[in-house]
């Protein structure tokens, strides 16, 4: 099988495809991995790969790409630091550099995206999550190399301590050769100082060799210069000879220690090298999907194909025609028909290429509810193979092929044929075609294969689980239009091209005569249904259309429905803050007329009090209600009055009385009027109130009941300032006298006193208090008074 894959590969271009995919690749090593990596024919390895490409475009739409600089093959460093070998600088760079890569990849992970939303990850996550880090060691190299050339100089003291001394003894070695520059001017080519074989020289004149006593360390090229060290610096020369050697055992030294940090740690940091490549891979898929406008296609293990606005990968997308393809379904095979140069070629290698792609694990450039199956194996045999080393022709070329797929192809195998039974006589090629064609259906291959033939034509008009499509030719134009029409087989346009390019109309009309009368009623009836297909296809073009307006009309007025109900919803809204407005002035005045209560009291007899605490009472009550129903909402009574009439009294849906002004309006909406305020009120929402009724009064013993009933013979107002717990005081001891107790606990605590003292002297004034006490020790002693009621 994985030979049908390589030889379908390379027919079908997948190695160009995966040039692409390389040269997004961030390391050398993962284009290497690229080529090892085997099309699949696992469903769910296949799945997989297709949802760690398809994660991986999610985070670098919402993250932007990630930094993988540093992918190198670390192994060969690592096994020299194992077996105590001592890695130079630059390989302790590069190890910091692929420690570096994997810490940013767990970065990466961690930013927050640019829409602010989280990608549920799970095979990148898991990658990543598992990489090694080690910052420190990164550090530690780092801070210790500054670069392949360069060690830092307090990488440690010793170190440190050889480069002052190799500074001071230069300074020295300078002076002392600066003074020969002066004093023995005349014998030097030039006044300046340098190097020779690392010793520090002077270039002098030839004639005076003799005068400069020293070293001779070289001669210049025409012989008139020799480069000699002055005697007085030659002990200092190799003193500072061997502060080098130091320094190189120094750096040795360093090296050696970083290197056996780096085997300390190696099996964690090789183990990330797989890992790295893996992701690198992973989002070099990604970065090709994103390019290509590619998506997931839906798996199935079903052998169908069904492609939607397919490009082939490789093509312009600007000005590629996209293909709409299936295959499996109603039908195994497919034969298409066409003009040369019309896109049959280019569709059948768009569905082989895509095919191998998905099985490889790269997104398709298809729409994202495209479905394709995975194969156990693809064949391919399409274009010009003729072998001229093996002297074969284009038809046994071709045949050759045909034969190795005929042997390999199982039920589970995708085989494409180009021009299938081309290159030999017409009457023998056509036979062959149909009887492969046979073949395949009979062995239920999915099979497409392009052709000329009118007999395959025939063959798939009249054959169970075979169809026809054919690419669009505009006669008009003389041009084809690329697009693949699926049930319809193409039709022979040759008379037609020849006419329009000026083939005399006799001649024309000659061929036509030798033709069999079967063929001609064969192109006329697809003519005809050529005719039919563009005349629907226009006709779904107007449908759709007229269905865009209408949803568009039905857009607009959504839209306007919703203006009117917001509008609607105002009014009401209006009406509910202009109600609420009345009640509050209600309840104001209602306050006003509770304080002027309170101070007549004072004033009147014992009886005359109780009934005007009564009456205090009620009305507290009413404003509780009115606070509690402050949210007005309109409802439909249980049982709503049937018959109106002016002059009515009606309860609305707010619990209050109103008079009827206005019979319904044709919403069925009735003007009634309560107290001051008038309203338009649904009638459903109405209920009749006879007179008697309302002109009922709560009674002053149901009152009196009803207050016994809920009030205590205790109150606790710890915590509370004199003016907050007058207030409540006052109140119950009221509530208590109507009630009929003769003695209530308040509780006010002990703390400073302030407030026990102010309550008592305010009780004091209260006529209905007949005397008060401390409570028992054991009850609360001078936290609680007890107080006696009249």
């Amino acid at each position: 099988m994985i030979d049908s894959f390589t030889k379908a590969k390379k027919t079908l271009e997948f190695d160009k495809v995966l040039l692409e995919l390389k040269a997004l690749a961030s390391a050398k090593i993962t284009t290497e991995y690229i080529d090892s990596v085997e099309i699949s024919t696992d469903f769910n390895e296949v799945k997989s790969r297709l949802e760690e490409t398809s994660e991986a475009l999610k985070l670098i739409s919402a993250k932007g790409e990630p930094s993988l600089f540093g992918i190198v093959n670390v192994r060969e460093t690592l096994k020299i630091a194992e077996i105590g070998g001592t890695l130079s600088a630059k390989e302790l760079l590069k190890i910091t550099d692929f420690l570096r890569v994997a810490r940013n990849l767990k970065s990466y992970l961690k930013r927050e995206s640019y829409d602010h939303k989280d990608i549920p990850l799970s095979f990148i996550n898991e990658l990543i999550e598992n990489l090694y880090t080690n910052k420190r060691l990164e550090e530690e190299i780092n801070e210790k190399i500054i670069s392949e050339d360069e060690i830092a100089d307090d990488a440690s003291r010793e170190l440190s301590r050889i480069r002052r001394n190799i500074a001071n003894k230069k300074d020295s070695i300078k002076n002392k050769l600066n003074g020969i520059l002066t004093s023995q001017a005349d014998y030097l080519q030039e006044q300046i100082v340098t190097f020779r074989y690392d010793r520090y020289v002077v270039p002098v004149k030839l004639e005076f060799k003799s005068k400069v006593k020293g070293l001779v360390h070289d001669v210049s090229s025409s012989g008139q210069t020799v480069y000699i060290e002055p005697i007085s610096v030659v002990d200092a020369n190799n003193e500072l000879k061997e502060l080098y050697l130091k320094e190189e055992a120094e750096i040795e030294k360093i090296l050696s220690e970083l290197t056996e940090l780096v085997a300390e740690n190696s099996s964690e940091i090789a183990d990330n090298q797989e890992k790295l490549i893996e992701l690198d891979f992973i989002f070099s898929k990604a970065k090709l999907a994103l390019n290509q406008n590619a998506n997931m296609p839906k798996l199935n293990d079903n052998k169908y194909i069904n492609l939607k606005k397919a490009y082939h990968p490789l093509l312009n997308r600007d000005s590629a025609v996209p293909i709409d393809i299936y295959l499996g379904d109603e039908f195994t095979s497919l034969i298409i028909t066409g003009p040369n140069t019309g896109g049959k070629t280019v569709s059948i290698k768009t569905v082989g290429l895509l095919v191998l792609m998905t099985q490889y694990g790269l997104l398709i450039p298809a729409s994202e509810d495209s479905q394709i199956a995975v194969f156990d194996s693809v064949f391919a045999d399409i274009g010009d193979e003729q072998s001229i080393e093996q002297s074969l022709s284009t038809f046994s070329s071709h045949m050759v092929n045909i034969v190795r797929i005929l042997k390999e192809a199982r039920a589970n195998s995708l085989v494409l044929f180009d021009e299938l039974g081309a290159g030999t006589d017409p009457t023998e090629g056509a036979a062959l075609a149909r009887a492969i064609m046979q073949y395949m259906l009979d062995r239920k291959i999915r099979c497409i294969s392009t052709t000329h033939y009118n007999q395959l034509k025939v063959y798939a008009l009249t054959t169970d689980g075979v169809a026809n499509a054919s690419m669009e030719f505009d006669v008009d134009t003389l041009s084809p239009t690329f697009k693949l029409l699926i049930g319809v087989p193409g039709k022979s346009n040759a008379f037609e091209i020849s006419r329009r390019l000026g083939l005399p109309d006799f001649i024309i009309e000659e061929s036509k005569k030798l033709l069999s009368s079967e063929s001609i009623e064969f192109e006329d009836v697809l003519q005809s249904i050529d005719a039919d297909r563009t005349k629907i296809a226009k006709l779904k073009e107007e449908l759709e259309i007229q269905n865009k307006d209408l949803k568009e009309q039905n857009r607009r007025l959504e839209k306007k429905l919703k203006s009117i109900e917001s509008k609607e919803e105002k009014i009401i809204a209006k009406s509910k803050e202009e109600a609420r407005r009345i009640l509050l002035n209600a309840k104001e005045n209602s306050e006003l007329i509770l304080s002027e209560l309170n101070e007549a009291k004072e004033n009147i007899s014992s009886d005359n009090s109780k009934k005007i605490q009564d009456a205090q009472d009620l009305l507290r009550e009413s404003l509780r209600k009115t606070d509690k129903d402050s949210d007005l909402e309109i409802i439909k009574a249980k049982n709503p009055i049937k018959e109106i009439k002016v002059g009515d009294k009606v309860k609305t849906s707010f619990g209050n009385i109103a008079t009827v002004l206005e019979l319904p309006d044709n919403k069925g909406n009735v003007l009634v009027q309560s107290g001051i305020m008038k309203m338009k009120m649904p009638k459903d929402s109405l209920t009749r109130v006879n007179v008697e009724e309302n002109a009922t009064k709560v009674s002053t013993n149901k009152i009196l009941r009803n207050k016994a009933k809920n009030v205590r013979s205790e109150i606790d107002v710890r915590g509370k300032n004199f003016e907050e717990a007058k207030a409540i005081v006052e109140k119950y001891i009221d509530d208590a006298y109507i009630s009929g107790l003769k003695s209530v606990r308040i509780i006010h605590g002990k703390g400073t006193g302030v407030l026990r003292k102010k309550l008592r002297d305010y009780i004091k004034t209260m006529k209905v208090v007949k005397s008060f006490h401390d409570a028992p020790y054991n009850e609360g002693g001078d936290g609680v008074s007890v107080v006696d009621i009249k």
